[in-house]
């Protein structure tokens, strides 16, 4: 078991104990690395450590729409536009995205989700999708 891990609500641990502390909190999420077989790491220089991550590392905290762009509120206390195009839902229709230009998978905490459901539609042939200005974005269904 890894010392550090992170929960499925986004919050991180050190040997079981929360961690409080944003600024160590910040520094680890910008040292943090996916491998091709999804294990996460912190790589800082002169030392890295393997972290258990149980769903995501990143969570989307909320969801804003401004100047007609989904603007997600991340657990690393970031801000980016959601790529519509990466939405999908995974096992038990939890719904995530791509973040950090597409290297990581955020899951969208309950809040979140029906921030977002507001805009979300629902069409009988192909199932759920997000309008943005004229186009549509279909959510896919990922099994994992």
């Amino acid at each position: 078991m890894a010392d550090i891990r992170i929960d499925k609500e986004g919050k991180w641990f050190y040997r079981g104990a929360e961690m409080i502390r944003r600024d160590i909190i910040r520094y680890f999420y910008e040292h943090l690395k996916m491998d091709e077989n999804g294990q996460y790491r912190i790589e800082i220089p002169g030392d890295s450590c393997n972290i258990e991550v149980e769903d995501t590392a990143f969570v989307v905290k909320s969801v804003d729409v401004r100047d007609g762009e989904i603007v997600l509120s991340l657990s690393d206390d970031s801000e980016e536009k959601l790529d519509p195009a990466s939405l999908f839902i995974g096992k038990d229709n939890v719904l995530y995205c791509r973040v950090k230009r597409g290297t990581f998978p955020a899951r969208f905490n309950r809040a979140s989700y029906y921030q977002l459901a507001a805009y979300l539609a629902h069409d009988e042939k192909a199932g759920y999708y997000l309008t943005l200005g004229e186009k549509r974005f279909y959510l896919s269904f990922h099994k994992s």
